[in-house]
């Protein structure tokens, strides 16, 4: 051949080969994918069997639950009245009732930014294993009074017993 004649390869008519080679999904990314389903149930055996890794609800079922309208600002006064039964559970002067204030503060604030009414309930819950909680059944939000001392729980605790029929 010549040094200036083109060749086969030169001008594209080069001789196919098999395309089968060529569309193959690589096995890296498979055998990873694989490896990560595999990894993933193991640990999920594991945690089941050894409970490491788990979360457990440690609060138990609700044992009482009120729900309660809060009306009045931070620094006037505040009246607690059930809402289901319209009935005023407790009166707080501006100078009473210093957490019972500060927690209703926080939830307000998180209404005020969710933009939802004032005037939907805050739910009380006692759960099984004692502990009291406070959720905002407008914004989703709970607190869970017991993490704030056993005095701060207990105040909220009297609210759900003034019931008549319920205890702290």
């Amino acid at each position: 051949m010549n040094a200036f004649t083109p060749s086969l390869s030169d001008t594209g008519d080069r001789p196919q080969k098999n395309n089968r080679s060529k569309s193959r999904f690589p096995r890296m990314p498979l055998v990873m994918g694989l490896g990560l389903i595999g990894f993933t149930f193991a640990a999920i055996v594991f945690g089941m069997k050894t409970g490491i890794g788990t979360m457990i609800n440690v609060y138990g079922q609700p044992a009482a639950i009120r729900d309660i309208v809060i009306t009045g600002a931070h620094d006037t006064e505040i009246t607690i009245t059930d809402a289901q039964s319209g009935e005023i559970i407790r009166h707080f002067a501006p100078t009473e009732g210093g957490f019972v204030r500060g927690s209703l503060r926080a939830l307000s604030r998180m209404r005020l930014v969710a933009e939802q009414p004032e005037t939907l309930p805050y739910r009380l819950i006692r759960w099984e294993n004692g502990s009291v909680s406070l959720s905002d059944t407008a914004t989703g939000e709970r607190l869970y009074l017991n993490a704030f001392g056993p005095d701060n729980a207990a105040a909220y605790a009297e609210l759900l017993a003034s019931r008549g029929n319920e205890k702290p």
